[in-house]
């Protein structure tokens, strides 16, 4: 064979050998480097996050809301509308569920990112529900981004959903408790790489239809009792292609430029939960994204240098929707008490919720995931009238203390919770706008949260109000 030919390495350059012998290295030119790109620099714009550190429904739209009054940018990185944030201005209440709750701040730009699954239908809808209660939501299509990476929850997924929580229950006797929104099928199909995305619909419409009906009818071989109209879907998805094209960005551009450029605010607000994390939490009762720290980095392109402070939200006690383990769960008077107190109610499923004390090992475990700059304790006022306030502190099992959170959702079921007793304060905490405002016992109960968790306490809600978050620090 001839041999004119220089030997070349797989990257174009002359060194490599044809007998895998390391060639001889020659000396390359001294190249000029510009000396500050070696000395590391901070960066000058750091995403704030906002996460639950229990089961949900902890209050995080109502932190996201202080947080996001000077915010430039409000962002949601994972989950879908199986999340839902209640936020309440100038008396009206608003629900969100797809939409950042910082879209209410007409200053700041919205941001869903590629990390979130996207319920078209869903997503107008709740800015149509929201639009008629007030004033905030008006020019909230001005003020939105969505990432072209995102996918999209079709009708079928959510169909499918149902159809899944029926077979679990036909044969297990048992639901996972699902929202039945679709998060789950649509999150399948992105791992299995059969989904798609917003930058797919915003593209070449014929190319999508093709691409979307090979996807419903991948699904009805699955569940032949799906019934899914893919004339009809189709027909308003071109409808929504059309509202969405002006909204839609290269988020991870966005969110460079944005953690680049001139100083800006950015705040990411976490749907669900730490305990419902799919990696991190009481699996197989989780929702279906990572809704840990982890999530902000790949939900959104952020590279892990650019996460600054990172807020837990604890509510006073414990709540849980739907099935699953829940130790610290009182199925007596007093969890009666705290869900009527606190209106306990899923603002997205409309179902109670279990309730019961406050639960330390399950956030110290949230804790040990996330890395929490500070706690936001929420709901505090509905401990108002207890005379005494119980809060679990160790795990035993068969008498045997736990060193951790069990990943074992058999041996979580077996706990027992071993609690510290502490005094009630039996009088209104509403009205409080300052620790020193609160009752010694409230203030006592708040430093115990503190030293358990080596922790500090930003925040304390004692109302549904923006004015009702007590800042201590």
């Amino acid at each position: 064979m001839a041999s004119g030919r220089s030997v070349a390495g797989v990257n174009g350059r002359g060194d490599g050998s044809l007998n895998g012998e390391p060639a001889v290295k020659r000396p390359r030119e001294a190249v000029q480097l510009d000396a500050s790109l070696r000395n590391h620099k901070e960066p000058q714009n750091k995403v704030t996050v906002v996460l639950g550190a229990q089961w949900g429904d902890e209050g995080k739209g109502k932190v996201v809301d202080v947080l996001a009054m000077d915010a430039d940018i409000v962002c949601r990185c994972q989950g879908g509308n199986n999340a839902g944030h209640t936020v309440v201005v100038d008396s009206v209440e608003y629900d969100f569920h797809l939409l950042p709750s910082g879209v209410l701040n007409k200053k700041a730009v919205s941001f869903i990112g590629n990390g979130v699954v996207i319920h078209l239908p869903g997503l107008f809808d709740e800015a149509e529900k929201n639009l008629r209660k007030g004033k905030g939501l008006q020019g909230w299509e001005e003020r939105l981004k969505i990432s072209d990476r995102a996918h999209i929850v079709f009708n079928f997924h959510q169909a499918a959903d149902g159809i899944q929580e029926q077979q679990r229950q036909q044969q297990e006797g048992k639901n996972l408790g699902t929202t039945k929104k679709g998060i789950g099928p649509a999150y399948s199909s992105k791992a299995a790489r059969n989904g798609l995305r917003v930058c797919d619909l915003v593209s070449d419409f014929k190319v999508f239809e093709d691409k979307f009906q090979k996807l419903a009818e991948h699904f009805q071989t699955m569940y032949p009792n799906l019934n899914v109209d893919i004339e009809g879907e189709l027909e308003q998805l071109k409808g929504f292609a059309e509202r969405l094209r002006p909204l839609v960005t290269d988020g991870v551009y966005f969110m460079h430029k944005a953690l680049t450029g001139p100083s800006k605010k950015i705040l990411v607000e976490g749907a669900n939960a730490a305990l419902l994390d799919i990696d991190f939490g009481t699996y197989p009762f989780v929702t279906s994204s990572n809704c840990t720290v982890g999530g902000v980095c790949t939900g959104l392109g952020v590279p892990p240098s650019y996460v600054g402070r990172v807020y837990g939200v604890v509510k006073a006690y414990t709540t849980r929707v739907g099935v699953g383990a829940f130790p610290t769960e009182q199925d007596n008077e007093v969890g009666e008490l705290l869900q009527s107190r606190g209106r306990e109610f899923g603002v997205t499923t409309g179902r109670k919720r279990r309730c019961g004390w406050l639960d330390l090992i399950l956030v110290r475990y949230a804790h040990m995931v996330n890395g929490f700059s500070a706690i936001a304790l929420t709901k505090l006022d509905i401990l108002d009238t207890l005379p005494e306030i119980k809060v679990g502190v160790a795990y035993k099992v068969d008498g045997e203390p736990l060193p951790s959170f069990p990943a074992n959702m058999d041996v979580l079921t077996r706990v027992v919770v071993d609690y510290e007793t502490l005094p009630g304060w039996c009088c209104s905490t509403e009205a409080a706008r300052s620790f020193q405002d609160l009752p010694p016992q409230a203030q006592a109960y708040i430093r115990f949260i503190e030293d358990f968790l080596q922790v500090p306490v930003k925040w304390v809600g004692v109302g549904k109000s923006r004015e009702s978050m007590i800042k201590l620090f």
